[in-house]
C-alpha cells in the first residue's frame, strides 16, 4: 500500500480494537474507522461478572476506551451505533446503518477486518423469550442484570463452564441464593472429573446449590417468579435466570458476503487471519484457527487470542513481509470459585481419549511455596503427555494459591514442545516464600519419567476385586479420620519394610495414601520385594476426596 489506505474495521472491542491499534502504530497516513454495533468499544468484557457482583466497584473502569480518547490517542474514527449490514466485495465497500436513525451509507475501504465477535446462546424452550432469563454479553446486559439481582433474591444459573462459575460467585456475594445446573456430571466440563472436584466442593460449601446430570428443559412464569423445569423433573424458582451454556459466532455479514465458513458457522481464515477473500480478514471469536494439539481447525472464544489475531492481521495488511502468522491456540483457561482456582491449557485427558488419541497421565499433590514457610495450601496438578515422544499435550491444576502460575509455565512448555524430561530440569523462582527447591512442575515431570520408566504402574481407580490387596499407607490415625471408601490393610510407609509378612506374594497389591507419594514409595519398596504391585495415582485427594489432609489434624 503506497497510497495512504482506508482500513475499516467492524466491531469494536477485543480484536477489533487490537487490530485498529496496532493498524495505526504501523501506519500514520492510514484512515481507520471502526464500525460499532453497541454504545460502546473497548470494553473489559471479562470484567463484567466482578462488577455484578461489586467486586469491581466503578462501571467506568469497565470502560477501558471510548470514541473520544481513541481518537485523541490513536486518531481511529470510531463510530457507534452504526451496524454493518452488507459487503459489497466487488465495490470493496460496507453498507452502514445508523441505528440512531435509520440511515444507510456506504463505506469504503482497502482492507476490511471483520470482528462481530460471538452471541451468547438461547436455545429453542418454551419461555425462553420470558424478561427475566438474562444472558452476558455487554455492558448493557451487565446493567440489566445488576437491576434484577437488586429486586430479587433467587437466581438459576445454567452451565457450569468458566462464566456460569464466576456468575455464581458475583450473585452469591449480591446475597442472592443461587442454583447451579449443569448438563455434564461434573462443574467445569473442560477438565477432567477428579480435577474439577475440588471446586464443585468450595461452591457447595458457600451454599450454591449445584446440580449436575440435569439439564434444562423450559421455563414458565408464576406468581412472582420464573418456574425452571429441569429435565430431570426438577422445579426451581427463580427471580431471574442467568444463561451460559455458550456462544455462536455472530458470523451473518459474513455469510451473506459469501465468505467461506467453517462446519459450525465461523469464519474460515488461513495462517494470517485472511478469508476467503484476500482483502477481508477476520478474527476473534468469530473465526476458526488452528489447534496447536491437534492441527485442526478449532473456534475458541477468549479475549486473549482475539487480542492476538487482531494484531496478527493488522502486521500483514500493513508490513506482510516481516508478519508472523498466527501459532493457533492451546485453550488455556482459569477460573476462580471463592478461594479455589481451576484451569486447563491444551487438552484434558478424556478429551484426547474421546478422540482416539493414545496419551499417559500422572497427578500430584503438593504446595504453592515450602510447606515449612507460613500460609503452604495444596495445589493438584496433572500433565498429559505423548507416551511415544514423551511431548507434553495438556495440563490442569487446581488449588487455593498458585493455581495461575503452574498453568502458564506449562501454557509455555506446550508452545515450546517441551517433553516430560524438560519438566523434571525446568529451572524456576524459587525462595520459601513464592516456590519450593522442587516445584510441583518438577515433581510432575518426575513423576511422569517415573511413569515412563517404569519404575511404577498407576492405577486411577480402587478395585473392588476381593483377589487384590489394598495397602493404606498413612499413618492411623489419619487412615482412621479420612477412611479409604474399600477395604484396606492400613500398613503406615515406615512400617512397611517389616510387615512385608503380612502380604501375600501370589496376589497383587495397590499402594494408597493421601497425595499419592507415599503410596509411590510404597510401591518402589514393594516391587523391589517381589511384588506385583501398582500406585493410586494422585492419591485420595486427587481422585476420591479433594479436602484430604497430608497429616492429621492436630488440636
Amino acid at each position: 500500500m503506497s497510497k495512504a489506505p482506508r482500513l475499516l474495521v467492524i466491531g469494536g472491542v477485543a480484536a477489533g480494537a487490537s487490530c485498529a491499534a496496532r493498524a495505526r502504530r504501523l501506519r500514520e497516513d492510514a484512515e481507520i474507522i471502526v464500525v460499532e454495533r453497541g454504545p460502546d468499544v473497548s470494553f473489559a468484557n471479562c470484567g463484567l461478572p466482578y462488577h455484578i457482583g461489586g467486586e469491581i466497584g466503578a462501571r467506568e473502569a469497565l470502560a477501558v476506551q471510548n470514541p473520544t480518547s481513541l481518537k485523541a490517542m490513536l486518531n481511529l474514527d470510531v463510530r457507534t451505533g452504526c451496524e454493518a449490514v452488507e459487503i459489497d466485495r466487488a465495490g470493496k465497500r460496507v453498507s452502514v446503518r445508523h441505528l440512531r436513525d435509520g440511515s444507510v451509507e456506504w463505506i469504503g475501504y482497502d482492507k476490511l477486518m471483520l470482528a462481530p465477535g460471538a452471541a451468547p446462546m438461547r436455545p429453542a424452550l418454551p419461555g425462553i423469550d420470558d424478561p427475566r432469563i438474562f444472558t452476558l454479553r455487554n455492558l448493557q446486559d451487565m446493567d440489566r442484570i445488576c437491576a434484577a439481582a437488586d429486586a430479587g433474591s433467587r437466581a438459576v444459573v445454567i452451565g457450569a463452564g468458566f462464566i456460569g462459575i464466576e456468575m455464581s460467585e458475583q450473585l452469591h456475594a449480591r446475597e442472592i441464593a443461587v442454583h447451579l445446573v449443569e448438563l455434564q456430571p461434573q462443574v467445569l466440563p473442560q477438565l477432567d472429573a477428579p480435577m474439577a472436584a475440588l471446586l464443585e466442593t468450595e461452591l457447595r460449601r458457600h451454599d450454591i446449590d449445584v446440580v449436575l446430570g440435569d439439564g434444562i428443559a423450559g421455563f414458565e412464569p408464576g406468581n412472582d417468579k420464573l418456574l425452571c423445569h429441569l429435565n430431570s423433573g426438577r422445579l426451581l424458582a427463580a427471580d431471574m435466570v442467568i444463561l451460559s451454556i455458550g456462544v455462536q459466532p455472530d458470523t451473518a455479514l459474513a455469510r451473506s458476503a459469501g465468505l467461506e465458513l467453517g462446519p459450525r458457522g465461523h469464519i474460515v481464515v488461513d495462517a494470517f487471519m485472511r478469508t476467503s477473500d484476500p482483502d477481508i480478514y477476520a478474527a476473534g471469536d468469530a473465526v476458526q484457527t488452528r489447534d496447536r494439539i491437534s492441527d485442526t481447525p478449532t473456534a475458541l472464544p477468549m479475549g486473549g487470542p482475539a487480542n492476538r489475531q487482531g494484531r496478527v492481521a493488522a502486521d500483514h495488511m500493513f508490513m506482510p513481509a516481516q508478519a508472523k502468522p498466527y501459532p493457533g491456540s492451546l485453550g488455556t483457561a482459569i477460573v476462580r470459585g471463592f478461594h479455589v482456582a481451576a484451569g486447563i491449557t491444551g487438552w484434558s485427558e478424556k478429551r484426547l481419549l474421546a478422540a482416539g488419541r493414545v496419551c499417559q497421565s500422572v497427578t500430584i499433590n503438593d504446595h504453592q511455596h515450602a510447606t515449612y514457610f507460613p500460609g503452604a495450601k495444596p495445589l493438584t496438578l496433572k500433565i498429559v503427555w505423548d507416551p511415544a515422544s514423551g511431548t507434553l499435550l495438556g495440563a490442569q491444576a487446581t488449588g487455593f494459591e498458585g493455581i495461575d502460575k503452574r498453568l502458564d509455565v506449562l501454557a509455555t512448555a506446550i508452545t515450546a514442545g517441551m517433553t516430560i524430561d524438560d519438566l523434571c530440569h525446568l529451572e524456576l523462582a524459587y525462595a520459601p516464600p513464592f516456590g519450593s527447591a522442587k516445584d510441583a512442575i518438577n515433581i510432575a515431570g518426575f513423576a511422569a519419567c517415573n511413569r515412563r520408566d517404569g519404575l511404577v504402574r498407576h492405577v486411577t481407580e480402587l478395585p473392588h476385586d476381593p483377589a487384590f490387596q489394598i495397602v493404606d499407607v498413612r499413618p492411623k490415625p489419619l487412615a482412621e479420620a479420612f477412611p479409604a471408601p474399600v477395604p484396606v490393610l492400613n500398613i503406615p510407609f515406615p512400617t512397611l519394610r517389616a510387615n512385608l509378612a503380612k502380604l501375600d506374594r501370589s496376589r497383587p497389591v495397590v499402594t494408597l495414601c493421601a497425595f499419592g507419594k507415599m503410596s509411590y514409595f510404597a510401591a518402589r519398596v514393594l516391587a523391589q520385594n517381589g511384588f506385583d504391585v501398582a500406585s493410586f495415582s494422585g492419591g485420595i485427594k486427587a481422585n476420591i476426596d479433594p479436602r484430604t489432609p497430608a497429616r492429621h489434624p492436630t488440636a
